[in-house]
């Protein structure tokens, strides 16, 4: 055990801590991996914000934030921490995940995972209009979840905490009118009552936006680490502890324990609302969110999951990493390495569901989209709706963006009706900020084109005329680039034009997502009368 100044018996007594001790677990399919030195960061590479973490044994699972996309929350599973795959989600109904009335930062925010006494819990808030916090469970995390139980405390970010005698806490960030920003009840975690008043935890260490806190028992002590700065560049994590679950906590010296608002030269920045847990080792680690910019102030694959260690000072505060930095490569001993199964580049969209990292904005109806009426294809019926729609879900079947260096193609068989009906690839952040790469009608002709959507700028960069046929669409990325071309039938790749990711960035958006990939049709305000049928997409990285 890396528990640096603890007893023997001190150390003993926190292996059942920090973890979701049980028997139950689903494995991944996976290889024997790279020994136990290094590792890359990030974990997992596109928008996975407000990772939390929890454990069964040697087996390891991590939910993180999904916003207006659905399904909602997805659930990872990792033997070592480092090498993560996904293999459901704890929000996959309508019925579970109403997503109406919300802006494009609304929908899931940050969720906590928990395990206890063989049921995995997932809590979580929906920032939708009529709707708050609650919580789904299961006994098995890459199944079906349970529908939703209401909590009545409010405010953010709300986690759960098991205590050893029985009791369950929630603590959340801004519940109104709590005097602090973190506050806390008790709760019966068979029907979600609340057993005890709402009560003030702690407000932080004075940084902006305390938020994300965790609860946990360690040696006596209850530790409570919260993110503070805000989810930007001055992003950080803060801790305090007490001897009592309800205070008043002691915050630690050293805070901030993890931050870079003072390492303006590395390549990842905004660390912060972290999760820590105790491995099947017995060392520890913390989960947490970061970015990494592609040119100055500017990042567009959102906020991913990081990973680092944590050890213990003489006096029983958690460090993490040593210094509360990180670097893309870890050179540290980690978990015996476990690599999970490649995921294909091209997917041939054959089987009789939509592969796992497939999304949708918002609730897409059923309807809109089907892979049995034209076999080994994705079939899009484009609706009134398009990408700039806030509140109809338009017609897009996407995946987040994972790396800076890519090929994303498909191939489309798309013979529009009319003026209006348009479907092909696009680029999207959000409604107001998108890169749109599709097939259109112009007159009688068939045309390819690439427009762009940025804030209340709506442009079309290229228009050309093309032949009857299968269509490819292609867009090979960069750190800072995007670029386009497509060719008809057999013929060869004609360019179509580049363009910037800043424009795509939360910086220049707004955005707490990252950018999606994926495939889209509409008919611009009335049904399209022709469908746009996908063949395959493929989606890899050309470069580490």
């Amino acid at each position: 055990m890396n528990l640096s100044g603890l007893s023997v018996a001190a150390a003993i007594l926190v292996l059942g801590l920090f973890l979701c001790a049980g028997s139950r677990s689903v494995h991944s399919q996976s290889v024997n991996g790279s020994g136990n030195s290094g590792f890359n960061n990030p974990v997992i590479e596109g928008m996975a914000p407000d990772p939390s973490v929890c454990r069964v044994g040697d087996d390891y699972y991590l939910v993180t934030s999904t916003f207006e996309y659905f399904p909602g929350v997805p659930v990872y599973h990792s033997k070592d921490l480092i090498h993560w795959r996904l293999i459901g989600y704890a929000l996959s109904r309508p019925s579970q995940l109403p997503l109406v009335h919300l802006n494009r930062n609304g929908g899931i925010w940050a969720a906590t995972i928990r395990y206890h006494d063989g049921t995995f819990y997932v809590v979580t808030i929906n920032k939708s209009e009529g709707h708050g916090n609650f919580f789904v469970s299961t006994r098995n995390p890459g199944g079906e979840w349970s529908e939703t139980v209401t909590l009545d405390q409010g405010g953010i970010d709300p986690s759960l905490f098991f205590d050893d005698d029985g009791k369950v806490y929630l603590t959340s960030a801004g519940p109104s009118g709590c005097p602090a920003r973190i506050c806390q009840s008790e709760i019966d975690i068979s029907t979600g009552k609340r057993l005890s008043e709402i009560k003030p935890l702690w407000s932080g260490t004075g940084g902006s936006s305390p938020e994300g806190p965790h609860l946990y028992k360690v040696n006596g002590y209850y530790y409570l680490m919260i993110a503070e700065g805000g989810t930007e560049y001055g992003h950080g994590e803060t801790v305090a502890r007490s001897r009592s679950p309800w205070g008043p906590f002691e915050s630690y010296a050293a805070n901030p324990i993890l931050t870079h608002r003072n390492f303006k030269q590395s390549p990842i920045q905004g660390t912060g609302h972290a999760d820590v847990i105790q491995a099947h080792d017995g060392s520890w680690w913390a989960v947490f969110l970061g970015f990494r910019p592609a040119s100055r102030l500017a990042h567009h694959l959102g906020r991913e999951t990081f990973l680092a260690p944590v050890t213990w000072s003489n006096d029983g505060w958690p460090i993490v990493n040593g210094n509360g930095t990180v670097t893309p490569r870890m050179q540290v001993k980690t978990l015996p390495q476990q690599a999970t199964e490649v995921e294909p580049e091209r997917d041939q969209v054959s089987t009789p569901k939509l592969a796992l990292p497939w999304n949708f904005v918002r609730n897409l109806n059923a309807v809109s989209w089907t892979l049995t009426e034209r076999s080994g294809w994705l079939r899009l019926k484009g609706s009134a709706a398009t990408l700039a729609d806030s509140e109809a879900p338009p017609v897009f079947v996407g995946r987040r963006q994972q790396y800076f260096d890519s090929e994303i193609a498909t191939a489309i068989d798309f013979k529009p009706g009319r003026a209006g009906e348009e479907a092909g690839l696009a680029l999207r952040m959000n409604n107001r900020h998108h890169y749109e790469f599709g097939i259109a009608r112009d007159g009688e002709q068939r045309v390819v084109y690439l427009r762009y959507v940025i804030g209340s700028i709506r442009a079309e960069a290229a228009r050309k005329s093309i032949a009857a046929g299968v269509v490819r669409l292609r867009i090979t990325t960069t750190a800072e680039t995007y670029r386009f071309s497509y060719a008809v039938g057999d013929e060869a790749f004609q360019d179509l034009g580049e363009v910037e990711t800043r424009y795509l960035s939360s910086e220049v958006a707004d955005g707490f997502t990252g950018v999606f990939v994926g495939m889209f049709a509409t008919g611009n305000g009335q049904e399209s009368s022709a469908p746009a049928d996908f063949d395959w997409f493929e989606y890899k990285r050309t470069a580490k």
